[in-house]
């Protein structure tokens, strides 16, 4: 072995690792430069902190970290000005896997005051292997802040390294990637911008890409998030929501807080002022952002319920766990704290501006559909989300909220009655609301597809129960007056013929008097989704075996009269088919047998004319 390069074996297992952590702990080759990036950003904080104590130099004004892609030499350097590493520093934290130079130091500084520790992101041990994910060899050539001495480092990463004595005019580290291949994609200046904007953009220290023999920047180097409230304009906020979200309008609403406590984390959500557009149609996964010391880790935290998808924006903490990966974050209490912390704080944010009506109503069309879906799914928070919803209403003009609602109860009335459907445009025209119009009740028209589901999972509100109105045998009699109409017929005998003509297609039929202008409406039975939820269940291909509507006739109706004088004939059958058809056309449904029906109502009508 020659005197000046030193063969080492790695640490046991490490090459068993070295293989998992190039392919299988990243699912992203681009990864590997968000690591040296890192590690680079924390080697130049370590050295500030140390120079405050005076066991280092400063940093150089100006020092930053160097990106230098060469096409020629197919070699990729990450420069740093930071604290460096010694012979026994390269042999100790890159020689043994899993070991982190920076885990140490900070481990080192546990009895510090928080407001004299350095901002260190590589607390992690395997982030500087990721590079071999990209590099067929590694050299690593550092000198340690206050020696005169370099070392380099150097591996292909199969089992074992070399160090040598090397020359370095600074202290700091050099990192030489030689690229394989088939990843000379790492070469090109713009593509590194783009990783660099992408995982370390707001990164304080400053990243330069070095590009026709210059050092143009690649990050912000601004952690908008980290700055006083004071010091951000409403146009600085703007401008961050627009870049990180892709957006091109105003936030509807700003939430900036700095949490302490159990729990420390720094966030900076927005609400977005209209519907963003969504890349994969029913993406329903939370995308905030979650970053470790200003470094970008993932979006995929699920930092906030699938029902609040739509906020956007970052949340920085400082002493969240994780695992050996970054992109793997593990199922810790403090992450479960952070995600209630903040869930909360959005839900106060928005119970706030719902007291706003004019602006809410803006929010709520975009994004009230999301909420509902919390109702449905989110039984700790389903009482908080059930104040913030608001309907479209047969009484009211606007949205309409359930406080409002039942603060307009009828007296004698007990239950909050809703309708579902298609459009509130159809459903205000609905013959279902004739009962109640006339006896002036008040019904919530739900026409979002999740309206079917979330009414009975919520059940009561302020002790009042949501009823669907097509569901069971709605009694109005002790609400209100019913409006004069024709006398009603007895129809203690044409019920059964209808009954057993239509035997195969409803499980009842009964008279009502909740219909003032039409002849029939059709009812679920009370047990079992109601007329919606079984249209859509339909739709899906669902069997609903026995289950089969209930038909209700209205006894005051001329058609009803009629066929009431006819039943001593004791033959309504084709009636009894056209009634039915009648039903389910008025419910936006279409008839049993459409060539049928039509035929029958233009034999009706000539029959008329005649």
């Amino acid at each position: 072995m020659s005197e000046t390069v030193e063969r080492h074996e790695f640490g046991a297992e490490v090459g068993r690792l070295l293989d998992l952590v190039v392919h299988a702990l990243y699912s992203d080759r681009e990864i590997f430069l968000r690591e040296l990036v890192a590690n680079a950003a924390d080697a130049v904080d370590r050295r500030r902190f140390e120079a405050l104590t005076g066991a280092a130099p400063g940093v150089p004004e100006g020092g930053a970290v160097r990106v230098v892609p060469d096409k020629a030499a197919r070699t990729l350097t990450i420069s740093d000005p930071g604290i460096g590493m010694a012979k026994a520093d390269l042999a100790e934290n890159l020689g043994t896997i899993a070991r982190s130079g920076t885990r140490a130091f900070t481990q080192s500084l546990a009895d510090a005051k928080p407001g004299e520790r350095p901002s260190l992101i590589g607390q992690f041990g395997v982030g500087f292997y990721s590079a071999f994910m990209v590099a067929e060899r590694v050299e690593v050539t550092s000198r340690r802040a206050g020696s005169e001495e370099a070392w380099t480092w150097s591996s292909e990463g199969k089992g074992d390294y070399t160090l040598a004595r090397a020359e370095r005019a600074e202290p700091g580290t050099d990192i030489v990637l030689h690229v394989k291949p088939d990843a000379e994609e790492f070469l090109e200046p713009i593509r590194l911008r783009t990783v660099i904007r992408k995982w370390a953009d707001h990164i304080t220290m400053p990243i330069t890409v070095a590009e026709d023999g210059k050092d143009e920047p690649a990050n912000e180097g601004t952690a908008l998030w980290r700055k006083p409230k004071a010091e951000i304009t409403a146009e600085g906020y703007a401008e961050f929501y627009r870049h990180l979200g892709h957006n091109f309008d105003e936030p509807w609403a700003t939430l900036h807080w700095h949490a302490e406590g159990t729990v420390e984390f720094t966030a900076l959500l927005f609400i977005p002022g209209m519907k963003p557009f969504q890349v994969v149609e029913g993406e329903r996964e939370s995308r905030v952002r979650l970053h470790v010391r200003r470094m970008f880790i993932t979006d995929e935290a699920a930092l906030l319920p699938p029902w609040l998808r739509f906020v956007q924006g970052v949340v920085d903490t400082e002493d969240l766990p994780l695992n050996v990966s970054r992109e793997m974050l593990q199922a810790t209490p403090v992450l479960a704290r952070i995600r209630r912390a903040v869930t909360n704080r959005v839900l106060s944010e928005l119970k706030t501006r719902a007291k706003e009506a004019e602006t809410y109503a803006g929010f709520w069309e975009n994004f009230g559909p999301a909420l509902k879906e919390g109702i449905y799914e989110d039984t700790e928070h389903r009482n908080d989300l059930a104040g913030l919803l608001r309907f479209r209403s047969s009484a009211a003009e606007g949205w309409t909220s359930l406080a409002d609602y039942v603060s307009r109860m009828k007296e004698g009335q007990e239950a909050i009655y809703v309708l579902s459907g298609e459009s509130a445009e159809a459903l205000a025209k609905s013959p279902q609301l004739e009962g109640f119009r006339a006896r002036g009740v008040e019904v919530l028209l739900l026409s979002d597809q999740i309206d079917a589901f979330w009414p009975e999972r919520l059940g009561t509100f302020e002790e009042k129960p949501i009823r669907s109105i097509t569901q069971g045998n709605v009694d109005l009699s002790g609400i209100g007056e019913a409006a004069e109409g024709g006398e009603a017929a007895d129809v203690s005998k044409l019920l059964p013929l209808l009954k057993d003509a239509l035997k195969e297609d409803v499980s009842e039929v009964r008279a009502t008097d909740r219909l003032v202008d039409s002849a029939v409406v059709l009812a679920a039975p009370e047990f079992g989704p109601d007329l919606h939820m079984q249209r859509l269940l339909q739709r899906a291909g669902r069997d609903f075996g026995a289950m089969k509507p209930v038909l209700e006739i209205n006894p005051r109706h001329p058609l009803i009269r009629g066929l009431a004088a006819k039943a001593e004939a004791g033959d309504v059958s084709d009636a009894a088919g056209l009634l039915l058809d009648l039903a389910r056309v008025q419910d936006g449904d279409t008839p049993r047998d459409p060539a049928a029906f039509t035929r029958r109502v233009a034999e009706a009508l000539a029959a008329g004319l005649g």
